[in-house]
């Protein structure tokens, strides 16, 4: 028994030695964390990082209301600029009358009434184009989905017309470079 209480004590001895060695290489090993861990959060290495965090959300904040400064005041100067397009293009269909007159008086041009009417036309259109208005060239050009209308299709007079307008029933414009209405236009096929 006496062996047998000494071999007991010995087993406890043992596995007290190891708890302890244990306990010792996790009390080194949460040392040189505790280590590691101080180098890596220094106060300066921490305040460096936060003021490199917020330099960098200021200067995204900064480029995005640069960006918003832009869009808004592009959106303004094509506001302004469109502002009378309604206006305008209730006006289209007088140009379009005048047109037509135009075309009735050829030959007429010495009766002081039509010398009148052509005068007033003169005078709307220079207003028109005073507000940003211009005609669009159309005739013998390529057809162009983006500002032409075609209304039909005839065989070209020439295969050089083919696939290109060769009339206008009706004038296409431009405000500010902006189509305002679609030419509409017979292609050559």
């Amino acid at each position: 028994m006496l062996k047998n209480k000494k071999k007991h004590m010995e087993n406890k001895d043992n596995q007290f030695h190891e708890e302890f060695i244990d306990n010792t290489a996790d009390a080194a090993e949460v040392q040189e964390s505790m280590a590691v861990s101080e180098e890596v959060e220094s106060p300066e290495k921490v305040l460096k990082e936060e003021l490199d965090l917020a330099n960098e959300k200021y200067l995204r904040l900064y480029a995005e209301f640069d960006n918003f400064r832009r869009r808004t005041s592009k959106e303004r100067v094509d506001l302004i600029q469109s502002a009378g397009k309604d206006v305008i293009k209730s006006l289209l269909p007088i140009l379009d009358d005048f047109d037509r007159a135009f075309k009735s008086f050829e030959g007429k041009e010495n009766d002081p009434a039509i010398e009148g009417v052509i005068l007033i036309a003169n005078k709307f259109k220079n207003a028109l184009t005073q507000q940003g208005v211009k005609e669009m060239e159309a005739i013998g050009l390529p057809f162009d989905a983006d500002l032409h209308e075609a209304i039909t299709n005839i065989p070209a007079p020439s295969d050089d017309m083919k696939g290109k307008v060769i009339d206008v029933v009706e004038k296409g414009y431009y405000l500010n470079d902006k189509v305002i209405r679609y030419a509409k236009v017979v292609v050559g096929a």
